[in-house]
């Protein structure tokens, strides 16, 4: 996309679907794909996990694009480094790859609101996948920067939109959409993914009658070789005996699944709300580190047979090392860091997070939001369900307690005179799936009562943990919780990829040299954070970890993930095509 110009892999008459099995060059084509998604891999192993789907016998990589990276701020667009989508497609073309790109406006992807930016709902009318004028000027603006590219490139195919059978809130959004890519001259076969359910809605072009014709090829678009982790939950694993049957194309979902790094994991809601882990291994083929499981070795063997060649050699595993542990040096309270952050809003009512005065009006999108105000006396603290999704909360700058969308009610201690309240909330990520999505404001979104009445007067400070706020912390010798507590890991020889492990502590978010890992918690399942040695340098490297609950005294690497206990998962979506 992007000014694609690739001079390998490339065609002149691309996929088609007239026949009972697709063509390509007018020749029969079975896509045996895979889902490698850029932003979850660091840029320096994309040709390493690359080679290695290329090593397995896989001709196509699917990938999808995230707005919310791409656009993190209205009119703001970033495809550069990490973002580089052009590089990505290109990369993929040199290795003979040929590429189905899936560039939603949403993703769904276990990723924070589908990979829709929260800026969207800053406009409080705000109807998220529909022909709502607010979205169709985002989406329109947004696709203008996205699409351009040439034909006949490596890209054969492109899905419109993802999943919307199971949303369903506007019969005309699938048209917009596909006239969306169409007439910014996308020529390729487009395609959509979905559940059987999903792609009998009648809002789909052609909807409602029998996609699963002999006329047809038929693929899968979303073979899932295993499943996401909520915390609280066990490991899902999947065990992937059989996986093809002649004549039917796949897709891989995921083939590496890599990380949600930062704080960009999504989270699910049927009814109960529950956060997404950092960890996306999704008991992929390639392991979140890039190590070829058994389940690669099986679908090695496998795709062999659908090839006249042997199969490339497989890359050597890449070194990893379990570094010693390193001593924390010094701590830094959160109270002591509010004056390093943007400076505070001042409001009457509580404002949610995406609604703030802060980066360029574009609210606060990811991280922790402190409210504080006065209160005169103790009593009954109710939320109404009104914090989302934690609130550790303060008397005085001391935690009396904690409220989330299970606990709504907590006992405040009484006391003399005024006293500061404080509610630090957390976003534990936005749903990326199913009917909730317009109600996915985070902060405090309505009233929170104390002894019936609304609190008011409050002073609010935006804790994003950028970068540059990273960067600010300094040193301070008293310890205290929640606060920032910085090791030094040195490093003698080239940095390798280890497993940061936090035993002894609560619950959080590492960063090292100023990225974002992730978030730990202690109740599991992932009980560590991938860090990948392209992330650190040769010498003194700096890691921070926020703690809100309990902290130790070091942190501790390992060789090997561990993932906990384990549940078995077995499921299945098809792909249409439009």
């Amino acid at each position: 996309i992007h000014h694609l110009e690739v001079k390998r892999m490339s065609r002149v008459e691309g996929l088609r679907a007239n026949s009972p099995q697709f063509t390509l060059e007018g020749k029969p084509f079975l896509v045996l794909g895979g889902s490698i998604h850029y932003f979850r891999v660091p840029r320096a192993y994309w040709e390493d996990r690359l080679l290695k789907m290329k090593a397995c016998g896989l001709n196509t990589l699917t990938t999808y694009v995230p707005w919310n990276l791409h656009e993190a701020e209205r009119g703001i667009f970033n495809f550069q480094d990490q973002l580089d989508l052009k590089a990505y497609v290109s990369l993929a073309a040199e290795m003979g790859l040929w590429v189905i790109l899936r560039p939603g406006p949403y993703i769904c992807a276990e990723w924070d609101l589908g990979g829709l930016p929260s800026w969207l709902l800053q406009d409080k009318n705000m109807q998220l996948r529909t022909t709502y004028p607010g979205f169709v000027d985002a989406v329109n603006l947004y696709f203008d920067k996205l699409i351009s590219f040439e034909e006949g490139g490596p890209i054969i195919a492109v899905q419109v939109e993802n999943e919307y059978g199971s949303y369903a809130k506007d019969e005309k959004y699938m048209a917009f959409i596909k006239n969306c890519l169409q007439s910014r001259g996308i020529k390729e076969l487009l395609l959509t993914s979905d559940n059987w359910e999903g792609l009998r809605y009648a809002g789909m072009e052609g909807g409602n009658e029998d996609y699963f014709t002999p006329q047809k090829p038929l693929m899968v678009m979303e073979y899932w070789s295993g499943w996401f982790d909520v915390w609280g939950d066990h490991h899902h694993v999947f065990h992937a005996e059989e996986i093809l049957e002649r004549g039917v194309s796949i897709n891989l979902y995921m083939f590496h699944g890599g990380t949600s790094f930062g704080f960009m994991n999504g989270a699910m809601d049927f009814g109960t709300y529950k956060p997404q882990v950092t960890s996306y291994d999704y008991d992929a083929p390639l392991s979140e580190a890039g190590d070829c499981t058994q389940k690669y070795q099986l679908l090695r063997n496998l795709f062999s047979q659908y090839h006249s060649e042997p199969l490339p050699e497989v890359p050597s595993p890449q070194e990893r090392r379990a570094y010693d542990p390193v001593v924390i040096q010094w701590h830094l309270s959160l109270w002591d860091s509010l004056h390093l952050t943007n400076k505070p809003y001042r409001s009457e009512m509580p404002v949610n997070m995406e609604n703030l005065p802060v980066n360029n009006n574009n609210g606060q999108s990811y991280g922790y939001t402190l409210y504080e105000t006065t209160i005169a006396s103790g009593g009954t603290l109710n939320s109404r369900n009104n914090i989302r999704d934690r609130a550790l909360v303060f008397v005085d700058r001391q935690c009396v307690g904690s409220l989330d969308n299970k606990t709504h009610e907590l006992t405040l201690p009484d006391g003399k005179g005024e006293r500061t309240l404080g509610l630090l909330v957390e976003n534990c990520g936005r749903v990326n799936y199913g009917k909730a999505l317009d109600d996915q404001r985070k902060g405090i979104v309505g009233d929170v009562m104390l002894n019936h009445t609304p609190l008011r007067g409050f002073t609010i400070f935006c804790l994003d943990m950028k970068p540059g706020f990273m960067k600010r912390l300094s040193d301070l010798k008293t310890p205290s919780i929640p606060g920032f507590f910085q090791a030094r890991l040195y490093v003698d020889s080239p940095p390798r990829d280890t497993f940061i492990r936090l035993p002894g502590w609560g619950k959080g978010a590492v960063f090292v040299n100023g990225q974002n890992l992730g978030r730990h918690w202690f109740i599991g399942p992932q009980q560590f954070l991938y860090l990948p040695g392209a992330w650190m340098k040769s010498g003194e490297n700096q890691i921070i970890v926020f703690e809100e609950q309990k902290a130790a005294d070091k942190v501790v690497f390992a060789e090997n993930p561990d993932h906990g206990r384990t549940i078995d998962v077995y499921k299945l979506p098809f792909c249409t095509l439009l």
